[in-house]
């Protein structure tokens, strides 16, 4: 499902400039990631877009839908929203409870909740949490009981607001599953992120941020290798697309078996005679 966000204008209570003028169109089913240093406008700019914020002066749309003219249970059947603390979401008393909310409220038949949740536990490695209470868990797996309670309203918008913090390295991987399943099935996946090797490894486009206007704005293997760009955000690039501008390569290898690749074919031809 499309987004269209149009001069959207916010300013804090406190007289904080969040957003300055923000346009930003994401096409159905791309995947985005959104970069930039604390107070860039990130978070502000994601909650407009499930209606916890709205815009002072401009419009967002989701679809066909006008924000301002929908209430946020109504944008929830179309954008499912995952915190970056989940401890600020979770209320159930049980894991099976918490996931099983969005889609009861939605009005699914009994049938489809239990498919529903059963399918997002699965895909989050929740299964055996079922019957626990969420804060029982460690504050990861807390993170994803959050996740599957998105995925199991199956809304064509998912977003994630610093999704790696508080992950090990198989918290990550796990995640990064999630993030292709959902490109797997053309839902729009957008991400607010200090993490730039995971955007570099899982999404398709980087919209970079500062004090409340986008800087740059285009696909992740391009923007990522921009260091004046990033630099002016107060972010670095991936430590791979770092590690290849440093020996002098011209791509931007965004996983492990890429930088190999262009590892081996540079060097070998900076050996071979002339």
């Amino acid at each position: 499902m499309e987004i269209k966000v149009e001069a959207v204008t916010f300013h804090y209570p406190s007289g904080v400039l969040a957003l300055n003028e923000v346009n930003v169109t994401v096409g159905a089913g791309e995947t985005v990631a959104v970069v930039g240093e604390n107070g860039a406008g990130k978070t502000t700019l994601a909650r407009h877009l499930n209606g916890l914020l709205r815009p002072q002066s401009g419009e967002v749309w989701i679809g066909d839908w006008n924000t301002r003219q929908k209430s946020v249970a109504s944008l929830s059947r179309r954008v499912a929203y995952v915190f970056q603390n989940p401890d600020d979401q979770l209320f159930a008393r049980t894991v099976w409870d918490e996931v099983a909310f969005g889609p009861r409220n939605l009005g699914g038949t009994p049938q489809q909740v239990e498919t529903d949740v059963r399918a997002a536990l699965e895909r989050c490695g929740l299964q055996d949490a079922v019957g626990r209470h969420p804060y029982d868990l460690p504050a990861a797996e807390r993170k994803f009981v959050a996740i599957a309670a998105a995925l199991a309203m199956r809304t064509p918008v998912v977003i994630l607001d610093e999704p790696t913090t508080g992950l090990d390295a198989g918290g990550v991987e796990r995640l990064g599953a999630l993030v292709e399943g959902l490109k797997q099935e053309g839902r729009t996946a957008l991400t607010i992120t200090h993490d730039l090797d995971f955007c570099a490894a899982h999404f398709e486009r980087v919209v970079v941020m500062s004090e409340g206007r986008i800087l740059g704005d285009g696909p992740a293997r391009q923007v990522l290798r921009e260091a004046a760009l990033l630099q002016q955000a107060h972010v670095r690039p991936p430590q791979l697309i770092a590690l290849a501008m440093a020996l002098g390569f011209p791509t931007s290898p965004m996983t492990v078996p890429e930088f190999l690749a262009d590892y081996r074919r540079y060097t070998s031809q900076r050996s071979s005679p002339q």
